[in-house]
């Protein structure tokens, strides 16, 4: 019997990269990118165990899904990342866009 590649390894390798590259954007494609990552991985990875003879493209699938993991991570950060500095500054300074505002609430949090 021929070994055949397993379902969405590649693509979860491509999601598992596409989350490390794209958390920078606000976090939101980080994890977006980062779950798809993990369920298909999870998935793939399920089907290899029931039938290993099967399937080739294993190490795909456990690279992506750990990228997808680490991204996932790192957009989670990264949104806490902004709700730590919105909790310090305030909404309202923030999209008054006035920079020197912003930084004077920064160094009086720095500074107490």
């Amino acid at each position: 019997m021929e070994q055949q590649k397993l379902p969405n390894a590649t693509l979860t390798l491509v999601f598992g990269i596409l989350s490390i590259v794209s958390f920078c954007c606000y976090g939101i494609f980080g994890i977006l990118f980062g779950l798809i990552a993990v369920i298909l991985g999870n998935i793939a990875l399920k089907k290899f165990k029931e039938s290993p003879e099967l399937y080739t493209g294993e190490g795909n699938a456990k690279i992506g899904r750990v990228l997808g993991i680490i991204g996932l991570v790192l957009g989670l950060l990264v949104i806490a990342f902004f709700i730590w500095v919105i909790s310090i500054v305030g909404w309202d300074v923030i999209m008054s866009q006035d920079q020197e505002l912003i930084q004077e609430k920064m160094n009086e949090y720095f500074n107490k």
